[in-house]
C-alpha cells in the first residue's frame, strides 16, 4: 500500500508563525503576513504540485475563504493538482453539492476530492443559521451523503429522511470520476456515517497507537466496505533534527501565556470529540519548553495550543519525519494531508527532503 500525500492551502493567510490567526477566531492576534490572495495562493498551489503532492487541502469556515471559488480560481493555475475542498453539509443543499462537485470535476478534468465538515463548533453552526446539536447534525450528513450519491448515480432520486428531503434529484450529468469522499470525526456519531459513507476516513494527528484505536473502530464499522485512513498534520523537516526542533522553538517562542489561555478557552468549549482529543494531548502547558510538548517520538502538540484543528506536527530531520510516517503507514494510514508555516517554504522543505527518502522505503512512486 503506496503513501498519498497532500498539502494545504492557507485561505486564512499565512506567515512564519502560528499567532497570526487563530483558527476559529479572527480577533486572536494581528492579521496574517502573507494575504491570501490568489497570486500568493497560486504560488503555493504550484510548490505542491511541483514537489509532488497529489492535492491541497483548502479549509472551511468564516474565518477562511470560501473553499469553492478559492480553488475553482486555482484550476487554470495548475495542470494535475487535485483540490481537496472542505465544506459543511449542513448549510447546502445536497443537490446544489453534488450539482457543484460534478461541474468542478468536468471543469478541471477530474480533479475535485471532497472533505465533509460536520462541525463541532455551535456558535459556527449558528453563523450558517444551523441551530441542530452535536449529534443531530452527523445524522442530516448521513442522509446529506446518501442524497449525494443518490444524485451521482445519473437517474432522478428521491430520499424522504428525518432531515433533509428532495424528489427526483438530478443535475445535467453523474460526475465521472465519482469525487471521492473524505470524512472525519471521533464521536459515536460520527463514526457509524463514516463507516457507511467515506472513501477515506480522515483523523487529526494524534499519536500512532490512538490512530490505530480509531482505524480499528471504523474498519470494524464498516465492515466488507473498503475504506481508507489518512491523518491530518503539520510538519517541520529540516536536514538536521537539532534544526528542526530550533524552527519549531522559533514558533513556540512566538506563544505568549495570554494568547494560549485565550485559545484553550474557546477550544476547551468545542463540542468536536477529536478537537476534545487534541487539546488533551498538550493541556495547554507551556512551562515544559518546545521538548516537553513531545507527546511521541518527534510528534509535537504545539501547534494546538493557539490552533484549531489539526495540532500536531511532524518534527525532525528529514529521516526521522519519514520514519513516523512509516509509523502511521504501519497501522494503516496511506494519506497524509500535511502542512507548514510559512506553507510556501515548508512544501520546499518537505517534498525535497522527506519525499525523496519515502520513496527510497518503497512508500511513495518517483515522479
Amino acid at each position: 500500500m503506496s503513501i498519498t500525500l497532500h498539502w494545504f492551502l492557507p485561505t486564512s493567510g499565512d506567515g512564519r508563525t502560528i499567532v497570526e490567526r487563530f483558527h476559529a477566531n479572527r480577533s486572536q492576534g494581528p492579521s496574517a503576513q502573507r494575504v491570501p490572495d490568489l497570486d500568493y495562493l497560486a504560488q503555493v498551489a504550484r510548490a505542491a504540485e511541483r514537489q509532488g503532492f497529489e492535492g491541497v487541502l483548502t479549509p472551511t469556515g468564516t474565518w477562511c475563504e470560501d473553499a469553492w471559488l478559492t480553488t475553482a480560481a486555482l484550476i487554470r493555475e495548475t495542470t494535475r493538482l487535485k483540490f481537496l475542498v472542505a465544506f459543511r453539509p449542513g448549510v447546502i443543499s445536497p443537490t446544489l453539492a453534488a450539482q457543484m462537485a460534478g461541474t468542478f470535476q468536468r471543469l478541471s478534468n477530474g480533479r475535485v476530492l471532497l472533505n465533509i465538515v460536520t462541525g463541532g463548533d455551535a456558535v459556527e453552526q449558528r453563523r450558517f443559521g444551523d441551530w441542530h446539536d452535536h449529534d443531530a447534525r452527523y445524522a442530516r450528513t448521513d442522509e446529506f451523503l446518501t442524497i449525494v450519491r443518490g444524485v451521482w448515480s445519473g437517474d432522478p432520486f428521491t430520499f424522504e429522511g428525518d432531515h433533509l428531503r428532495v424528489e427526483g434529484a438530478t443535475t445535467l450529468a453523474a460526475p465521472d470520476p465519482v469525487p471521492p469522499l473524505y470524512f472525519g470525526g471521533s464521536s459515536p456519531a460520527a463514526l457509524p456515517v463514516a463507516a457507511r459513507h467515506a472513501d477515506v476516513y480522515l483523523t487529526w494527528g494524534e499519536p500512532p497507537a490512538q490512530v490505530a484505536e480509531k482505524i480499528a473502530k471504523v474498519r470494524e464499522l464498516a465492515g466488507d466496505r473498503p475504506i481508507r485512513f489518512g491523518v491530518r498534520l503539520h510538519t517541520i523537516s529540516r536536514d538536521t533534527s537539532a534544526e528542526a526542533w530550533a524552527e519549531a522553538q522559533k514558533l513556540l517562542d512566538a506563544l505568549s501565556p495570554d494568547q494560549v489561555a485565550k485559545a484553550q478557552a474557546q477550544l476547551a468549549a468545542s463540542e468536536s470529540i477529536g478537537q476534545r482529543r487534541m487539546v488533551a494531548l498538550h493541556g495547554g502547558k507551556l512551562d515544559g519548553g518546545v521538548r516537553g510538548l513531545e507527546i511521541h517520538p518527534h510528534l509535537w502538540a504545539g501547534i494546538g495550543l493557539v490552533r484549531g484543528g489539526a495540532g500536531t506536527a511532524l518534527v525532525g530531520s528529514h529521516h526521522e519525519v519519514a520514519d513516523l510516517i512509516e509509523e502511521y503507514h504501519d497501522v494503516g494510514v496511506s494519506e497524509f494531508v500535511l502542512s507548514g508555516y510559512p506553507h510556501l517554504e515548508e512544501a520546499y522543505w518537505f517534498g525535497d527532503g522527506v519525499r525523496p527518502e519515502l520513496a527510497r522505503r518503497g512508500l511513495l512512486k518517483e515522479s
